[in-house]
């Protein structure tokens, strides 16, 4: 009797050992577990990533242009005074020197199909042109569109904008009541061009302020301000048009890239500056 209470009591010690030890291991791993639970959760909160039905975007593959798709590229040209070149003694203008860069840039032939540039043109005389069938025929064999309007009816050339005797007082008045109507004009420019040829890339050159050096009140350049917004909201209607701006190019350095002629178109440094900035858009 003796013998088998001992051995009860052994068997009744290891079953305690045996239970405290699987206690312990119990709570050991549950720890373990609440430890990694925690970790996985934290890294959830971090660094979440998608999960379920849930995909992160992947950007869209870029579509070619009209111009990176082209074996060889052609430009129409249009507009007023400085699409013609007006000033610059090369007789290059900021046309020339585009087909230039975009050849080298490209490597492949460039060819100006047409320059139907009028110096002097408005809005109303380039709307006129532009319901000719030869410019719409020229329009839809270009892959590059170049396009400055607008200038002539804004500032006519200083008419009305100076208000003494020696022109050298400037006065704004007169070019703020010609941006409204003239801008109503270019949205059906605009339209015209995108309905002869909706694929080619258009650019439409903003306007600088050429009579800075005589506004010191700075008056006019919020009227090309003006004027380059609604260009802006104007041309941002269709996916293959780009406004081209060009008062940072001038506003310090007005004297030296403007033409000692006129004082009005830029000279050919002035034009170099112009087809940088395209060159730049265009890459």
């Amino acid at each position: 009797m003796k013998s088998l209470t001992t051995n009860a009591g052994g068997i009744g010690l290891k079953s305690s050992r045996f239970i405290w030890g699987a206690v312990g291991i119990t709570a050991s791993l549950s720890t373990l577990l609440f430890a990694a639970g925690f970790v996985y959760a934290a890294n959830q909160i971090w660094f979440p990533k998608a999960s379920g039905d849930f995909q992160l975007a992947t950007p869209a593959p870029k579509k070619e242009s009209m111009i990176e798709s082209a074996s060889k590229l052609q430009i129409v040209a249009l507009g007023d005074s400085l699409t013609a070149g007006t000033g610059d003694n090369t007789g290059q203008g900021y046309v020339g020197r585009v087909r230039e860069k975009l050849e080298k840039d490209t490597g492949k032939p460039v060819f100006v199909l047409n320059n139907l540039a009028v110096p002097g043109y408005k809005t109303d005389q380039l709307l006129t042109l532009l319901t000719q069938q030869k410019t719409k025929d020229a329009l839809s064999q270009a892959n590059l569109i170049l396009l400055t309007i607008g200038g002539n009816d804004i500032f006519q050339r200083g008419e009305g904008l100076f208000s003494d005797e020696n022109q050298t007082e400037f006065n704004p008045a007169a070019a703020a009541s010609r941006v409204a109507p003239a801008l109503k004009k270019v949205e059906q420019i605009l339209a015209a061009i995108g309905q002869a040829n909706p694929k080619a890339t258009v650019l439409y050159l903003g306007l600088y302020h050429p009579f800075l050096d005589l506004d010191p009140s700075r008056e006019g350049s919020v009227i090309v301000q003006r004027w380059n917004d609604g260009i802006f909201q104007l041309v941002n209607k269709y996916p293959n048009m780009l406004v081209v701006p060009t008062y940072d190019l001038f506003e310090q350095n007005l004297i030296k890239y403007l033409s000692s002629a006129d004082h009005f178109h830029p000279n050919g440094d002035g034009y170099e500056r112009i087809a940088d900035r395209i060159e730049q858009i265009l890459q």
